[in-house]
């Protein structure tokens, strides 16, 4: 796909709706009669939460700040639910304030603040399950093993709640399909431990369903037939099932375009430097995610191995080693594929360099437009964009779309 006629200066974000739609009707006839809930972390763009409430989907949230921007949508409390087992005093005020009361815990601590905070809530326990093959393990963090599990169940009925669920989380960007099956087995030996005391309705199956970054990953109808299979065998009807899927829905739905902005011969090592980093956007790349990158190049154009580096002076900011890529000049840009999660979501403004602004294909004109940036450099778009007088004032939005 042919980007460098869209005038819009970098670092950008171009994401797909169409895309987003498509992801959730594929695992929603994977997973039939599994309830889907948004984990919206990865990207809490509010025209990819509205698109995904317009499908039918629910949303989790986990802080005061995306409960607000839900409920702003037009989201329904039966439509949010929070697995963040960990949630300070204030979220839980505001959360039994708009109606919403399905929530997680994995602490006695946690069941005595709910039921202080938001008494009467239908809470879910997390459980502790192997993350062998996640490439962001979650184990450590949050979750309670089985053989504790049944007095946390007890507790939080005694003080009041309605221990109604129990979730689990196999890791982020998991590629491990048994993962998921091991966990339900978790889930069957704790419901046996509290059959006849505590009927427990819900399994919320967590995130984790990756998206492919340069390397191979088990395909969704792998993952899914694994669940469906274990799900069926170990509970037949008897249980209702959630999933809260996050970079799966959004990670490949989005490419986020860079420009180069200097280049550097050190030590016989060769060095370019993008518009884009580790603190304005490419944050997964510490964990050395491996994004495949496109490049709108002359055929022919030579190969060369590059250290590719963001643009802070943190000696930290560096993406990739030893990478083959086309010799690119200043002023080029470079595409990196599957760019829809964690990358705005997490990108600030380290060292004065901006996150990519948001644009959407909805809104792109079906011919190239010049809207008056093309051959702006970064001194005259700043020159164009401050006002001496006033230097705080925000830079206005240029083109044909306006960022959420």
């Amino acid at each position: 796909m042919n980007l460098n006629h869209i005038n819009y200066p970098t670092p950008f974000l171009l994401v797909d709706l169409d895309k987003v739609r498509q992801k959730y009707q594929m695992l929603r006839a994977a997973l039939p009669g599994v309830e889907i809930f948004y984990a919206m972390k990865p990207n809490p763009e509010s025209r990819i939460i509205a698109t995904l409430l317009d499908e039918g989907c629910g949303i989790e949230v986990a802080s005061p700040a995306e409960l607000c921007q839900v409920l702003s949508l037009g989201a329904r409390p039966s439509q949010i639910i929070t697995s963040n087992p960990i949630k300070a005093p204030s979220f839980l005020r505001a959360l039994h304030t708009h109606g919403v009361n399905r929530m997680a815990f994995d602490s006695p601590i946690e069941v005595d603040k709910i039921a202080h905070y938001a008494p009467g809530s239908h809470v879910y326990l997390r459980l502790k399950t192997d993350n062998t093959g996640a490439e962001w393990p979650l184990s450590d963090k949050f979750g309670v093993d089985v053989a504790e599990a049944p007095d946390l169940l007890r507790y939080a009925a005694d003080k009041g709640l309605r221990p109604f669920g129990l979730t689990f989380h196999v890791g982020s960007q998991c590629l491990n399909p048994h993962n998921w099956a091991i966990a339900l087995q978790n889930c069957a030996q704790v419901m046996e431990r509290v059959a006849g005391e505590l009927p427990i309705e819900v399994i919320n199956l967590g995130g984790g369903l990756p998206v492919a970054y340069g390397r191979a990953i088990p395909t969704l109808t792998e993952i899914t037939t694994t669940i469906n299979e274990a799900r069926h065998r170990l509970f037949g009807n008897q249980i209702r099932f959630q999933i809260e899927p996050g970079r799966f829905l959004v990670g490949d739905t989005a490419v986020l375009a860079a420009s180069v902005i200097g280049k550097a011969r050190r030590n016989d090592n060769h060095w370019l430097y993008l518009d884009v980093g580790i603190y304005n956007g490419l944050f997964d790349t510490i964990e050395n995610f491996a994004y495949e990158m496109d490049f709108d190049v002359e055929p022919g154009r030579p190969y060369a191995r590059f250290t590719i580096a963001g643009p802070s002076c943190d000696s930290m900011d560096k993406l990739f080693t030893n990478h083959p890529i086309p010799d690119l000049q200043v002023g080029e840009r470079l595409y990196v594929q599957n760019a829809g999660a964690y990358t705005t979501a997490i990108a600030g403004h380290f060292n004065g360099f901006p996150p990519p602004a948001v644009i959407y294909t909805d809104d792109l004109p079906s011919h190239p437009v010049d809207n008056g940036l093309a051959g702006v450099t970064d001194q005259t778009f700043l020159e164009k964009s401050v006002n001496p007088a006033n230097p705080v004032q925000k830079k206005p939005k240029f083109g044909f779309i306006e960022s959420n």
